[in-house]
């Protein structure tokens, strides 16, 4: 009966850190466990029923990761107690927890189960200075700002993170690494504090956000992201680098397109009518575009994937193989 809630706790004090778990559902407990490995960082997803927990001095003799959590919750609520602080209950926010210092945690009995993401960072890799995080531990951190940033690039990470190539990963937890200090250090008053290349770094994680959130609008142009970042076209195109804002507005509008002539729901729309909706209005164009990126017209990519069934398949064998036109921004 309790099975699943037995290898819940065993799972999460051999992988995460050694802690005593209870519940009062054990035998209708549900849990699930995930993990993708980014190198120095970690990125663990876990779905649970409601549980209490607490961990004491000897559980961290027992085993210390030596690491700040920074844990984006949803569905239920949580509190934390540590460093004599109660965050009271927290659901779709961040808290922060340190491994070595004792910690008791609680869910609502009374709600659904808790899903949680968990951004395992060691002490020794993030740059705030020592000590400096503890002011943040036990605390609401809001979801909004960075915080929005952060939490769309976890679920990202979550949700694709283990499809990527080793390599991709590490570079993905750089990335991580970088958005949380800045995400820290913004919470902590603090951001100005940072080296320059976090706050770049982050700026650049919320410009990408502010495109994919505007990717249907047709005046949605380099200068326009630089506008509205209080940024200079020269000082945009210098945070992407060798991406190139521009290429990167196409490729996400084409991976757009692509994923809804994908879905048999919309096969009676127009193809024209997907390709201005993703901010596409030259057919032309955008016929071009979508050939040179995937080596099928948006027609034979429709044909093929609705008519065979194997969009899954399609999709995964459909990778950008050459640079974009710069006429399809």
């Amino acid at each position: 009966m309790g099975e699943r809630f037995d290898w819940f706790t065993e799972t999460v004090s051999t992988d995460l850190l050694p802690v005593e778990i209870k519940t009062d559902r054990a035998s209708d407990f549900h849990a699930d466990i995930g993990a993708v490995d980014l190198g120095a960082l970690t990125v663990s997803t876990l779905e649970f029923s409601p549980v209490w927990s607490r961990r004491t001095p000897a559980h961290i003799r027992r085993g210390d990761p030596e690491q700040y959590q920074l844990t984006l919750l949803q569905n239920n609520a949580m509190k934390a107690c540590q460093l004599g602080r109660d965050s009271g209950l927290i659901v779709d926010g961040f808290i922060v927890t340190n491994t070595s210092v004792p910690l008791e945690c609680e869910t609502d009995r009374d709600g659904g189960p808790v899903r949680a993401i968990v951004l395992q960072i060691p002490r020794s890799e993030l740059p705030l200075g020592a000590g400096r995080a503890d002011r943040l531990v036990a605390r609401r951190l809001p979801r909004t700002g960075l915080g929005a940033v952060m939490a769309d690039f976890l679920t990202s990470l979550r949700d694709n993170g283990a499809d990527c190539r080793s390599e991709e990963r590490l570079a993905l937890g750089r990335v991580a690494l970088d958005l949380a200090t800045a995400y820290l250090a913004e919470q902590l008053g603090a951001l100005e504090g940072t080296s320059p290349e976090i706050r770049a770094r982050a700026l650049l994680e919320r410009v990408k956000v502010f495109i994919e959130r505007n990717l249907g609008d047709l005046d949605l142009t380099p200068q326009a992201v630089a506008d509205h970042h209080h940024i200079s076209l020269r000082g945009l195109y210098a945070l992407f680098g060798d991406e190139g804002v521009a290429a990167f507005i196409r490729t996400r509008r084409l991976e757009r397109c692509r994923a809804d002539l994908a879905r048999p729901e919309l096969r009676a729309m127009p193809i024209q009518a997907i390709a201005v909706r993703w901010g596409l209005s030259n057919a032309t164009v955008f016929g071009r575009a979508f050939r040179q990126a995937y080596g099928l017209t948006p027609g034979e990519y429709r044909r093929l994937v609705l008519g065979s069934g194997f969009a899954r398949a399609v999709e995964r064998s459909c990778t950008l193989r050459r640079p974009l036109p710069l006429e399809c921004a």
